[in-house]
C-alpha cells in the first residue's frame, strides 16, 4: 500500500489533500507544526472517506514537526518509515504569511517566511527524495500560489517563497524524471477558508471582481487536482505549474 505525506495537514487545503488521498487508498501521514487536536481530526476524517470508500486497511498518523528544521525534517521521516513505509507520495503544502508592506517588512519575517515556505519544502523533498530514487517511483506535488506568479502587494516576503517553489518544482523535476518521479506545482487563487469569510460584503464583491468564475474556490477543488496529479493518470505530466484560481491569471 502506498504511503502519502502531508506537510501542514491540520487544517484548511492540508486536510482536504489528506482525505481525498486516503479516499484513493493510500495511507496518510499528517504533519503539523502546532494543532495537535486538528490534525487529529484530519486523521479522524481521512479514515473516515477511506472506509466510507471501502480502504478498510488505510492507515493514518500524525506527526509534529518543523519543516524548516532538518533535523525535526529526519525525525519526521524516520516516524512514518517505522510506521507507514516511506513515503510514495509528497505533498509540500505547509505554508505561512507574516504580511506587510516592504518598507515596514521585518528581516525576521521575511526570513521565517522562506524558511517554512520553500526552505521546508527543499527539506522535505531532499529527504524524501532517497527511497523514491531507489525504488524508481514517487510523486511529489508542491502547494504555491497564483501569488508567486502574478505577486501582490504586502506580501513580498510570501511572493518570494511561492515564486521560489515554482522554480524549485521545475528543477528538481529536470532531476529525477529518469526516475519515474513526478515533480509539479499547484497554484491556488483565492480560496474559501477562515480567513476569507470574516471579509465584508464590498472587500468580497472587490475581490470576486478579480476571478472570471465569480466565486472563491474550495478547499476541494485543489485537493482533487493534487490527487490528479499522484494518480497514474498524470504519469506523463511533470515540471508543471497548474493554477486554481477559477481563471483569475488568465
Amino acid at each position: 500500500m502506498t504511503t502519502a505525506l502531508i506537510t501542514g495537514g491540520s487544517r484548511g487545503i492540508g486536510r482536504a489533500v489528506s482525505i481525498a488521498l486516503a479516499a484513493c487508498g493510500h495511507n496518510v501521514a499528517i504533519n503539523y507544526a502546532g494543532n495537535e487536536a486538528e490534525a487529529a481530526r484530519t486523521a479522524v476524517l481521512s479514515l473516515d472517506a477511506a472506509r466510507a470508500a471501502g480502504f478498510l486497511e488505510v492507515q493514518a498518523l500524525t506527526h509534529k514537526a518543523n519543516i524548516s528544521d532538518s533535523a525535526e525534517v529526519d525525525e519526521l521521516f524516520a516516524a512514518v518509515e517505522t510506521t507507514l513505509g516511506a513515503p510514495d507520495i509528497l505533498v509540500n503544502n505547509a505554508g505561512i504569511t507574516r504580511d506587510n508592506l516592504l518598507v515596514r517588512m521585518s528581516e525576521e519575517d521575511f526570513d521565517a517566511v522562506i524558511a517554512t515556505n520553500l526552505k521546508g519544502a527543499f527539506n522535505c523533498t531532499k529527504r524524501a527524495s532517497r527511497a523514491m530514487i531507489k525504488q524508481r517511483f514517487g510523486r511529489i506535488v508542491n502547494i504555491a500560489s497564483v501569488v508567486g506568479i502574478i505577486g501582490n502587494a504586502g506580501q513580498a516576503n510570501y511572493a518570494a517563497s511561492k515564486a521560489g517553489l515554482i522554480g524549485f518544482t521545475k528543477s528538481v523535476a529536470r532531476e529525477l524524471a529518469s526516475r519515474n518521479i513526478t515533480v509539479n506545482a499547484v497554484a491556488p487563487g483565492f480560496i474559501a477558508t477562515a480567513m476569507t469569510e470574516v471579509l465584508d460584503d464590498k472587500a468580497r464583491s472587490a475581490l470576486l471582481d478579480t476571478i472570471p468564475q465569480k466565486r472563491l474556490g474550495t478547499t476541494q477543488d485543489v485537493a482533487s487536482v493534487v490527487n490528479f496529479l499522484c494518480s497514474d493518470a498524470a504519469a506523463y505530466i511533470t515540471g508543471q505549474v497548474l493554477a486554481v484560481d477559477g481563471g483569475m491569471t488568465i
